[in-house]
């Protein structure tokens, strides 16, 4: 009974932790349409996610893209089916590699600095001050967040793209002696609509749920540095998770 009781404490709290997150996201969201509006507040996060996230996801789309390249022409070559790499390096890239590692790197670098942000506010009571001066916390802090993550990660993801299949193509024609017309002609000819699409859909929902987890994580932050550092971790581990879980989930549903 013991260990009954163990697993069902562990399973009312999971079940209290996210009926939590849908309460701030409800709060965000309804606060967050209303005017008055912080256009300010709203440029600034976007030029944090969209404009500083461009190095990082770059040098991982470039250097992705080279590795697959190299990975798929030792794999083919055993069976002379090294026409197929650029279709392949194509297909990886706009529908899972992109959204996938694009998410997994703004989590590490802009979920953090969302919590650690939000989280040194909560401690050191700004956020208290903020409702004392009129100022509705959820309309300023959270909701620009969230709504400029959802909108500029499939940016992200569409450069990831075009990087890494760059880099797939150096790789392959200046190292492993490819055509550039042929690979060219096979990377298009295997393009479809629905596979770039399908990847900005990935990155929507994944900006929205690191944003939406590195805010929360910050706003319930308590017990000073150490618990700012703790809410830090716990964001970056939980947005990597869920961006991996509902990777599949989409996969399911859009494929």
């Amino acid at each position: 009974m013991i260990f009954l009781a163990k697993i069902g404490k562990m399973f009312i709290s999971f079940l209290s932790s996210i009926g939590k997150v849908i309460l701030f996201l409800l709060n965000a969201l309804f606060n967050g349409v209303m005017p008055p509006y912080y256009w300010r507040q709203i440029a600034q996060q976007a030029v944090q996610i969209g404009y500083f996230s461009l190095p990082v996801v770059g040098m991982t789309a470039l250097f992705t893209g080279m590795a697959l390249t190299l990975q798929c022409y030792s794999g083919f070559s055993n069976f002379t089916a090294e026409s197929a790499i650029p279709s392949v390096v194509m297909i990886a890239m706009t529908r899972e590699l992109g959204p996938v590692l694009t998410a997994l790197m703004v989590a590490g670098r802009l979920g953090a600095s969302m919590t650690a942000e939000i989280g040194t506010m909560r401690v050191t009571e700004q956020i208290d001050a903020l409702t004392t001066l009129s100022v509705n916390s959820y309309k300023y802090l959270v909701f620009p967040r969230i709504l400029t993550g959802t909108i500029f990660l499939p940016f992200l993801v569409f450069i990831y793209d075009i990087i890494g299949i760059l880099g797939g193509y150096i790789v392959g024609v200046y190292y492993l002696n490819f055509n550039a017309a042929n690979y060219i002609r096979n990377t298009f000819e295997s393009m479809a609509a629905w596979d770039i699409f399908s990847g900005l859909i990935k990155g929507a929902v994944f900006g929205f749920i690191i944003c939406l987890i590195g805010c929360y994580q910050g706003y319930c932050s308590k017990g000073g540095a150490e618990g700012v550092g703790r809410s830090t971790t716990n964001s970056v581990v939980a947005s990597s998770i869920l961006v991996l879980l509902l990777d599949c989930v989409l996969t399911f549903v859009l494929f």
